[in-house]
């Protein structure tokens, strides 16, 4: 496996979740957002999801409770190692304080973020992320700074 070959995917998870999918030398690869309708798909999508990943390595998930779960579960099944995080957490890095507690503007802010990073990588860009994929683009590059694949983070607000 060569250092190109290693990759991390980062979920923004709930019943609509947003996925990126960053390779270890820190670009983003692909991003998209599913509404999975409900946690019984989610589990049958979740673990084949992953699966299908060759290479991966990590998975960084953003949430809380059953949904953040199945995707926890299905990672340690194939044995990839999880990152848990929330959202005070990676939006200390990559956000202003004073768009923390707002979720609205912390929401629009991932979006003029994650433009950024889209713009700068090679991932195709059909359209404005929605706030689901945005927020997976800005926690896969917080995971690839906290898995050390890259050094830092710069971003213009």
């Amino acid at each position: 496996m060569t250092i190109s070959d290693r990759f991390l995917l980062s979920v923004d998870a709930g019943i609509r979740t947003g996925l990126a999918l960053y390779n270890s030398s820190g670009e983003l690869k692909w991003y998209r957002s599913h509404n999975l309708g409900s946690i019984a798909s989610l589990r049958k999508v979740a673990y084949s999801m992953l699966k299908s990943i060759d290479g991966l390595e990590y998975i960084v998930v953003e949430g809380g409770g059953s949904i953040t779960n199945v995707w926890i579960n299905a990672a340690q099944k194939l044995k990839i190692t999880t990152i848990k995080t929330d959202a005070g957490e990676w939006r200390k890095e990559l956000l202003y304080l004073k768009e923390h507690p707002n979720s609205q503007k912390a929401k629009e802010s991932a979006i003029k973020l994650s433009r950024q990073i889209i713009d700068s990588s090679e991932a195709p860009a059909y359209n404005t992320p929605t706030h689901d994929a945005a927020e997976a683009i800005l926690i896969g590059k917080w995971g690839c700074k906290k898995v050390k694949w890259i050094q830092s983070i710069s971003l213009h607000h």
